[in-house]
């Protein structure tokens, strides 16, 4: 019998993520959960796989979570699982691992060596996978000497940081004299730009880190552009994997030595043949990020892979493997988002109708997360690509917009 405890931070958000919580204890954990909504307000789904929840108003008080954890310890006894599966919260999962003597997972001097972006490219060049040339912005000096060296545009964005918030394509001196006399006090890598398409390589690996479940997503609009531009976004997860992305995303999973998480680990394929990084269609490290793919992807995943994605993951933190078919039907699964304001063509009636045999998951990304992804989303299942081009296609679309001559002077 499984006497085990796992503490999950955050289990609320996003709101799936009951779901981590359902999976473990189904396998016999007892599950407990600090979170920043009221007890009252968290769901119904969550709380029916909770042992216990803890309201932890201020959890960017470290010494408020330390509380919430020794009650739960004193309580419960040894704690065996830390975990948020959610980047906002890997420094403060690490440091309650190693205060509390949680042997699973990443320790506070680990994780934080990993999530620099400077620090994740000795473990690219471990993995024998290029990565685009970097320099630690100092001052304009430093700068322009680096950028002589790769020339323009390049891209500038925290060392430590999650998202495209902050981040900025820069192409000319103009551009980088605005950034520099604007930019905030946290350390700032600039990377040469790279033409390409961003893809991911996203699973769960065991403590060998050997990978044992594996996915991958393709971004066509860059993330920053969303960002910068409030562009509605797209992405889908293929049915299956590349070969060239497989081999690569492997040897990365194993250079990191990551164990028993998940994993989103983003790459570029090259538009275009580059004198330093290779041939078009070549694929280059962009970064790596040591928890699931954001937002709702997992329920993506899920649709496409015809899988349940957290189940895997309790799997793996339970019994070292997977115990989930792997060999079941495979699809797209395309996500499109809106954006308020915006004049569209067709309504969210309309879309609903229209796609309620293939629909998997619709609803409003919550505001810490909308400039980054979009307002309204929609998510569907697909046989093809065109499939997905075709809905996004439609979801987009707007309305054509009358003009109206008037007639002035004599």
């Amino acid at each position: 019998m499984n006497n085990k405890k796992a503490v999950l931070i955050s289990p609320q958000f996003p709101r799936t993520y009951y779901k981590f919580a359902e999976a473990l204890r189904l396998r016999g954990w007892t599950v407990l959960g600090i979170g920043d909504t009221p007890y009252t307000s968290i769901p119904h789904e969550l709380t029916q796989n909770l042992n216990e929840y803890y309201f932890c108003p201020n959890m960017n008080d470290y010494a408020e979570l330390y509380k919430a954890l020794a009650f739960f310890a004193f309580k419960y006894g040894k704690i065996d699982l830390i975990e948020s599966n959610n980047e906002y919260w890997l420094d403060k999962d690490a440091r309650l691992r190693e205060d509390f003597n949680c042997v699973e997972g990443f320790r506070l001097n680990e994780i934080q060596a990993l999530k620099a972006k400077s620090n994740m490219k000795q473990y690219y060049q471990k993995a024998d996978v290029p990565f685009a040339r970097f320099y630690l912005v100092e001052n304009l000096e430093g700068c322009l000497k680096f950028i002589q060296q790769v020339g323009y545009p390049v891209f500038v964005k925290p060392n430590i940081g999650v998202g495209s918030i902050a981040s900025k394509k820069i192409d000319s001196l103009a551009k980088l004299e605005l950034f520099l006399g604007t930019k905030d006090s946290a350390q700032y890598i600039m990377e040469e730009f790279i033409d390409g398409t961003t893809i991911s390589y996203d699973g769960v690996c065991n403590d060998q880190s050997d990978v044992v479940f594996e996915v991958s997503h393709v971004y066509p609009t860059p993330n920053h552009e969303v960002v910068t531009f409030l562009t509605e976004d797209f992405y889908y997860t293929e049915p299956s994997i590349p070969n060239d992305l497989e081999v690569i995303g492997k040897r990365v999973v194993k250079a990191f030595g990551l164990k028993k998480r998940f994993f989103h680990l983003e790459f570029i394929r090259l538009k275009n043949d580059h004198a330093f990084l290779g041939k078009r269609g070549s694929i280059v490290a962009l970064e790596a990020n040591l928890r699931t793919p954001g937002a709702y992807t997992p329920e993506m995943i899920n649709a496409s892979q015809s899988i349940n994605c957290y189940a895997v993951w309790a799997d793996v933190v339970t019994f070292n493997e997977n115990r989930q078919p792997i060999d079941q039907p495979k699809y797209y699964c395309a996500e499109v988002a809106r954006r308020d304001g915006k004049n569209y063509a067709y309504s969210h009636q309309d879309m609903m109708q229209k796609y309620s045999n293939v629909m998997v998951f619709e609803g409003r990304y919550p505001p810490v997360i909308n400039v980054g992804m979009g307002d309204q989303f929609y998510i569907i299942r697909a046989s093809t690509i065109d499939a997905c081009e075709l809905f996004k296609n439609e979801v987009l679309k707007h309305k054509a917009q009358t003009i109206t001559w008037t007639k002035t002077g004599s």
